[in-house]
């Protein structure tokens, strides 16, 4: 019996080399390089008057400084007209975007102004330093409700400061609201807050000047596109440009957008100067000028009946798109079509608009829109819950889509631009499932206890469900070495989820070898030139199906070879640990290594294993060719997937808080995560992501928050200010699986990456309304909030004495 490696719980091979301080990041790159720094606006919204760089020509080590009119400047036009819109989209009927240096006005604390090349980064922010900019600061516009009023324009053609309008209906909602025996308003908020992955964002760029080549390395999450943006930009043929993801510190999202003006700006200084040229991000330059996530306002109406079916839904939220809309408006768009969840909404109805401000640009950050939906439907469900005074998972129960209704439609366009339709799931099992975990029967014995103590505890429940997948496609390249090692590439990137070990072990179960056999290299451009990016927990569903179905395409043909060699039917022969062998007949097979060598006929012998294919060896039909003409040499092949739309991964999570009654922090007591992806390749790297997110969403729910004041200034723009959970508060997160694989690929995968995050909101949301007996609207949540929440509801209740 061959090893099985799909499925299992291998540790990552990956980690070795990381933990030991072997990764190979941008900022280890490069030595030697040009360094950059820019001069960036310290103003959210300012007309630049002049620049005037005089005292800087006097810093020793100067090499160049640019600003936009040395772009507009350039023979190449492209290199200072605006970056690209990468996703539109109809209802974006007011994008604007960047250009690479600002252009007569900068719209955000943090846009650059001025770009400095010098032999070290200490001497280029020294220059940075003496450059003086003569700025006219104009009215700035601080967060949704000051864009919605547009008493002043982010961008002076936007009258209105709306950059989207999108309305989504299915049924008439407010007639069945209106209809509905019972009907609740809700106002959610859920602020602004960013991603910080350990590394920040980083170009390093060489240019060939003889031969005309670029190559270009860069913390990003989408190396292909970046080397067709920069085929478009630079205006060089796009097979003259390499693009090479290193070991990337983290992702989350951030480094999905493409080009950042750096990765413009990095390589045409290098083309320019015909020298080596890096960049690398410091903290507060990742704070204002990379991109942030999460604000909206929301409104939620919605009508049920005596049981609390949902009979008509109607939500209208406002989106805060920053100053910017490079990445389209795939945030709030995964919002209005996720917001649904595992539920059966009866009439259904979202309208949005994404507004301009003075901010950084909001794109995707982990989850995605995703948080933000699924805060304003389990908050619905809570509403509805306590109003009726049920069961808060009796009502969800009561409103879930039925296994036997999969695949349910729910008549929308999903962010992918396909239709939304649930491939999968079993949610009322989730739901048992769940409450076993945490022991949601159980709860009121342990909050009867705890009250007994002089200690008030409460438990929540939110569900999910998470569009994975999309497309419109990833592809795969396998080639069996004549070693008989396999080599595995992808353009797909990797920012630590594992994927050198997950692609690994589909190869190996797909060709029959070990695991250790295989090696993987992803997001370089020399190795795989087509690809879309690694966002929206696709890399499982894409990459791993193109891998799985390149690896079958290397399969049938060594079976084929093996059986011209071993006179026997491909039909009747197996792949058991690198030998091709009669099945069920272990001896007088034929290693994998061979049929590597046999596939590639060779004219000269360049070792001892070659000499079989050579011409005199004996071994080749006299009556054909030596390579057919529907065949190629080499034991390899490439192939791609693209899928029909997205994979609909789900989940469900409890927790149990407590709340001081002095001081108003929040402990969390238990955390349990019910989680379906599908089939499981490696069920310990799909706890890692899950834990993982999780993490990010207590630091969501109960820390982090971006703060700006009126003037558009960031008020925590630093680790010493913006509060990022510590691992003593990060719970032990108990987590339990339910497999319903998706029948839109082979291999039955969902995608698992931004799971953990996606409800915590909503759960600590829940939990600490169900702990203090008021109800949570509003979230981040601080101590000093809810001490606050907690003086308005005793004003309150004394005002109804």
């Amino acid at each position: 019996m061959a090893t099985r490696a799909f499925g299992v719980p291998m540790t990552r091979r990956e980690d070795p080399r990381l933990v030991s301080g072997n990764g190979r990041y941008l900022d280890d790159l490069g030595e030697g390089a040009l360094a950059v720094a820019f001069v960036r606006s310290p103003h959210a919204h300012a007309r630049i008057v002049d620049v005037d760089v005089t005292e800087a020509l006097e810093v020793e080590g100067l090499v160049a400084i640019y600003t936009y009119e040395d772009l507009a400047e350039d023979p190449n036009p492209r290199v200072s007209e605006p970056l690209p819109l990468l996703i539109p989209h109809p209802a974006l009927h007011a994008p604007r975007v960047n250009t690479p240096l600002a252009s007569g006005i900068a719209r955000h604390v943090g846009e650059a102004v001025v770009m400095v090349v010098a032999t070290d980064r200490y001497l280029a922010e020294d220059a940075c330093e003496r450059i003086v900019v003569e700025y006219e600061v104009l009215p700035a516009v601080v967060g949704i409700p000051a864009s919605i009023e547009a008493a002043h324009q982010v961008h002076d053609d936007v009258s209105d400061n709306v950059s989207a309008h999108l309305v989504q209906e299915v049924g008439d909602a407010p007639a069945a609201i209106a209809a509905a025996p019972h009907t609740l308003s809700l106002d959610l908020d859920i602020e602004r807050s960013a991603s910080m992955p350990m590394e920040g964002k980083g170009v390093y760029a060489r240019w060939d000047a003889d031969d005309r080549s670029l190559r270009v390395y860069t913390s990003t999450q989408a190396s292909t596109s970046v080397r067709f943006a920069l085929a478009a930009k630079l205006d060089l043929p796009v097979d003259r440009i390499d693009v090479i993801a290193p070991d990337v510190g983290g992702g989350f999202g951030v480094k999905i957008v493409h080009p950042w003006p750096e990765e413009v700006l990095i390589p045409w200084a290098a083309v320019k100067l015909n020298r080596e040229v890096k960049w690398v991000e410091d903290r507060r330059e990742h704070f204002i000028s990379s991109t942030h996530e999460r604000g909206q306002l929301q409104k939620v109406t919605v009508g049920f009946d005596d049981e609390g079916h949902v009979l008509g839904l109607d939500v209208e939220f406002w989106h805060d798109n920053g100053a910017y809309t490079p990445y389209g408006i795939i945030v709030p768009i995964v919002t209005s079509t996720q917001l649904l969840g595992p539920y059966k909404p009866g009439a259904y109805r979202v309208e949005f608009r994404s507004m301009y401000t003075n901010t950084v640009t909001v794109t995707p950050y982990r989850g995605a829109g995703r948080p933000q939906g699924v805060f304003a439907m389990e908050r619905t469900m809570d509403a509805i819950a306590s109003y009726l005074g049920l069961d808060r998972a009796v009502v969800r129960s009561r409103n879930f889509i039925q296994v036997e209704d999969m695949p349910y439609d729910h008549h929308l366009t999903f962010q992918d631009g396909r239709p939304l339709i649930y491939d999968s799931g079993d949610y009322p099992t989730s739901l048992e499932k769940i409450k076993a975990l945490v022991g949601w029967d159980e709860f009121e014995a342990i909050r009867s206890a705890a009250q007994a103590e002089g200690r008030t505890v409460g438990i929540g429940l939110a569900c999910y469900v998470e569009g994975t997948g999309p497309g419109p496609y990833e592809g795969a390249f396998v080639r069996v070495e004549t070693t008989g090692k396999v080599v595995v590439a992808t353009g797909l990137t990797t920012q630590g989820q594992g994927h050198e070990t997950v692609f690994a072990q589909i190869a190996a179960e797909e060709l029959g070898v070990p695991v250790d056999d295989v090696s993987v290299t992803t997001g370089d451009t020399r190795r795989f030139k087509y690809a879309v990016g690694t966002f929206a927990s696709r890399a499982a569903v894409m990459s791993g199906n193109a891998v799985a179905l390149t690896a079958r395409k290397v399969r049938a043909k060594a079976l084929r070879i093996a059986g011209e060699a071993l006179e026997a039917d491909p039909k009747d022969l197996e792949i058991v640990d690198g030998v091709v062998q009669i099945k069920g007949v272990p001896d007088g097979g034929i290693p994998l290594r061979t049929v590597a060598v046999l596939s590639n006929p060779l004219r000269y012998a360049f070792d001892e294993e070659a000499k079989r294919a050579t011409q005199f060896a004996g071994t080749s039909d006299m009556s054909k060719p030596p390579i057919d003409e529907d065949d190629e040499p080499g034991l390899e092949a490439t192939d791609y997937y693209s899928p029909i739309r997205s994979t609909f991964a789900s989940g469900m999570h409890a927790a149990v808080v407590e709340t001081d009654p002095e001081t108003a922090e929040i402990k969390i007591l238990r955390y349990c995560v019910v989680h379906d992806c599908g089939t499981l390749i490696n069920p310990r790297i799909v706890e890692g992501q899950i834990h993982g997110g999780v993490a990010q969403g207590v630091g969501g729910a109960l820390y982090e928050r971006i703060v700006y004041d009126e003037n558009g200034q960031p008020l925590n723009a630093s680790y010493m200010d913006f509060l990022i959970p510590y691992a003593s508060e990060v719970p032990t997160v108990e987590t339990d699986h339910l497999e319903t694989p998706s029948p839109l690929n082979p291999l039955g995968v969902k995608g698992a990456g931004e799971a953990g995050v996606i409800p915590s909101a909503a759960l600590f949301a829940s939990a600490i309304s169900d702990a203090e007996g008021f109800f949570v609207t509003r979230m981040p949540i601080s101590p000093s909030e809810l001490w606050a929440l907690r003086e308005q509801q005793a004003l309150a209740l004394e005002g109804t004495k």
